[in-house]
């Protein structure tokens, strides 16, 4: 059995597609339970300073330091403290080796990295390359979310998760849909291969299979510079979010700022 720390690359399905495991721990068996997905493929071209019309620097904005670490930790992170059998993270237009394998060995827990390389025609591409992904390890369903929602927490996952009223069973946040979704195994067929949308096209669709879990946290998502700043500025509390605390009136050290320089 391979060990912490042990990289095998896997073959992909066709048209360049590469899949490559990273472990935080000893592998789990694949055929047991619901694996965790989080969609961190795309190129996040929205976020941009609109006071010059550039890149906002620091690169691309999943890397970008919010609250003393990449943000796309904060979704994975809390993936990963809701006990998923296996967390799977397709990623694409950033590389984002060095954060999953950062958070793989802080959780001791089983992640896989999907390198999307057809990332640019849509999120359908990541949601079908994880999906055949869990139809191989005999996975029933899959509860899916995005990178950039950094403030959803391991509870609203786990509620998700434990909910197998539907087929697809949908988070709520006062009310309104938001990620994650737990998709049952009897749908993936129906989802869309190509394209911007994933599950959203098949809940319009098919109202009939969907239901819905009240779930805490907020579901905002960063598309823009803007979107990061003002989430950095809601007060959190000691409520903990994806393992780590709110940041509220800690000096940077408390905060465990740059941890991952």
């Amino acid at each position: 059995m391979n060990g912490p720390g042990h990289r095998p690359v896997a073959a992909g399905p066709a048209g360049g597609v590469a899949a490559v495991r990273r472990w935080g721990g000893l592998a789990a068996d694949p055929s047991r339970g619901v694996a965790a997905v989080v969609l961190a493929a795309g190129g996040g071209s929205r976020f941009v300073d609109h006071g010059t019309g550039h890149g906002a620097g620091h690169g691309h904005k999943l890397l970008r330091p919010f609250r003393g670490q990449p943000l796309a930790a904060w979704a994975l992170g809390a993936a990963l403290d809701a006990g998923f059998d296996e967390v799977l993270v397709v990623t694409g237009a950033a590389d984002l080796g060095p954060v999953v394998d950062r958070m793989a060995a802080d959780r001791r827990r089983r992640v896989t990295e999907l390198r999307n390389d057809r990332w640019a025609e849509g999120q359908a591409t990541s949601l079908q390359m994880a999906l055949d992904r869990c139809a191989a390890d005999g996975r029933q369903a899959a509860v899916v979310g995005l990178a950039d929602q950094p403030l959803v927490p391991a509870e609203a996952w786990r509620a998700v998760a434990g909910c197998a009223t539907a087929a697809v069973v949908v988070a709520t946040y006062g009310g309104g849909r938001r990620n994650p979704v737990r998709l049952d195994r009897s749908v993936w067929p129906m989802l869309p291969v190509d394209g911007d949308e994933g599950a959203r096209a098949l809940m319009r669709r098919r109202p009939d299979l969907v239901g819905e879990v009240a779930c805490p946290g907020d579901p905002a998502d960063v598309d823009t510079v803007g979107d990061l700043e003002r989430l950095d500025g809601k007060r959190l509390g000691e409520k903990r979010l994806g393992g780590e605390i709110g940041w509220t009136g800690r000096t940077p050290a408390e905060r465990g700022e740059g941890r991952w320089s």
